[in-house]
């Protein structure tokens, strides 16, 4: 599964047909998180999360949507992994919901949570799929956001806590580890910007669940080494390239900036053991040193086994003053998620852009892996989310021709294919994502499957680009030409 060098030599010259073949051994996954696909909400002693509380509120997700049935997986999970048989996955990452295991987020362990779990596992290892849990995948017990939330310190402890009883049940089976999931996403989204649960608009908090966050993965990490001391764990970070909109000064700080607060805080922490000096000064008004304790960055740094890279766009961005035409505002909402920040301008360029609405920028996956590479100690790397979403038709025929998908991630696979040539030890690839979901405060408005899912029905069909995802996992690789 770690192929060394030797190994790293591909295949091409057995596989004619395939002009750029990975690595034997090479991971080939799609990807989910429990909120956006189990539905049953309130069953079986499931407890609510600060999600269940947020879409309830008006106007908080599109179309007032929620994730009390989704796509029905918690029912529909062996049809789901048959699907991934059919696709040929070697490797399916999925979330464990903690107010499913743990109501409360802390004392009673509901058995019945983490018993549909263990069939989970077991039914992807009959299937000759190996499981790649993701312990916190924003989903947050409500009881621990009422006594204060990721802001609070003791919130890192009982994530370590559920980690270590999820473990216990499952890591006989589970030999592959995700800790948190895009820590940028659960404390800035979350806590600065509003626009996902639990919607606060709090600067200084969103900085403390930041840190939080990381010291609750670094807890983790050693609470599940205690008990097996060669599990493979490691959180997901969502990493962008991020370009100035031109050569001026601002336009330089404001990459500095947004590239500081979206990727080097979290790398620098978990990789060099310490925050930026220059982010620490751009965010000097939060009162964020004041959360750091004596300690803490040497916990978060422990070492790990694997980083998951989620990678989707650049950002280009500016701090002149600009014309509203050319402004995107912000990719996200009109309250900045970016603390310190807040006056930095994201610009569009012109390229294609996914229903979403986020630039296509393959090249950008390729600067990415490749600076990883560069600036920081070696670590096995596996792209743990990459996908578009799109507002996909199902044909009259039960066909859905989603091209632009398909050119998407095998634009996205070209350069994963060119970061590994470079040398970067790249070792696996999980798509984003298995099945239309609910996609958070977009509600069930874009999707983002290879499956498609008609959501009356829960009928689930092959996209073209689950047919042509099978085919590049069958072959080990991709054609020579686009």
């Amino acid at each position: 599964m770690n192929p060394n060098g030797a190994q790293q030599q591909t295949a091409a010259a057995v596989r004619p047909e395939v002009g750029l073949a990975f690595p034997t051994g090479f991971q080939w996954g799609a990807a989910t998180a429990a909120y956006q696909i189990e539905g049953a909400a309130r069953e079986d002693g499931r407890g609510p999360s600060i999600w269940d509380t947020f879409s309830s509120r008006p106007g908080a997700v599109l179309g007032g949507e929620n994730g009390d049935v989704a796509v029905e997986h918690y029912r529909r999970y062996p049809q789901d992994v048959e699907l991934m048989t059919d696709l040929g996955l070697t490797a399916y990452r999925f979330s464990v919901s903690w107010p499913r295991v743990q109501p409360d987020g802390s004392g009673q362990i509901n058995q019945a949570g983490l018993d549909f779990y263990r069939r989970l596992v077991d039914e992807l290892l009959d299937a000759g799929i190996e499981p790649w849990p993701t312990l916190y995948h924003w989903d947050l017990p409500q009881a621990l956001e009422d006594a204060g939330g990721w802001p609070e310190r003791d919130t890192a402890q009982r994530f370590a806590d559920y980690a270590a009883h999820v473990h216990e049940a499952l890591g006989d089976r589970v030999g592959n580890w995700m800790t948190v999931n895009e820590p940028w996403c659960a404390a800035f989204l979350g806590y600065a910007s509003g626009e996902h649960a639990p919607g606060l608009k709090e600067p200084g908090a969103a900085m403390r669940a930041a840190h939080h966050l990381l010291l609750g993965h670094g807890l983790a990490v050693c609470a599940i080494r205690e008990q097996r001391p060669h599990v493979r764990i490691g959180p997901a970070v969502n990493l962008y390239a991020i370009s100035p909109a031109s050569e001026a000064p601002e336009d330089h700080d404001a990459a500095r900036r947004i590239d500081g607060l979206q990727n080097r805080l979290f790398l620098d922490a978990l990789l060099h053991g310490r925050y930026p000096s220059d982010v620490l000064a751009d965010v000097a008004g939060t009162g964020f040193a004041d959360c750091v304790r004596d300690g803490d960055l040497a916990v978060i740094s422990e070492r790990i086994d694997l980083l998951g890279v989620n990678y989707y766009s650049r950002f280009t961005v500016s701090g002149l003053p600009g014309d509203a035409t050319q402004a995107v505002s912000s990719p996200f909402s009109s309250d900045s998620p970016w603390v310190g920040s807040d006056f930095v301008r994201f610009v569009s360029t012109g390229q294609p852009v996914t229903g979403m609405g986020w630039d296509i920028d393959a090249p950008g996956l390729h600067e990415v892996l490749t600076r990883l590479h560069r600036e920081y100690p070696a670590v096995p790397l596996y792209i743990t989310e990459n996908g578009a979403g799109y507002e996909d038709d199902l044909n009259g025929d039960d066909t859905v021709h989603d091209h632009e998908r398909i050119a998407y991630i095998d634009a996205h696979l070209r350069a994963c294919h060119e970061a590994i040539a470079d040398g970067v030890p790249l070792r696996g690839y999980f798509t984003w994502s298995l099945l239309d979901n609910f996609e958070w405060s977009w509600g069930y408005s874009k999707r983002f499957g290879l499956v498609y899912v008609d959501y009356a029905t829960q009928r689930r069909v092959f996209k073209d680009s689950a047919t042509w995802y099978a085919k590049v996992i069958r072959q080990g690789g991709l054609p020579g030409h686009h």
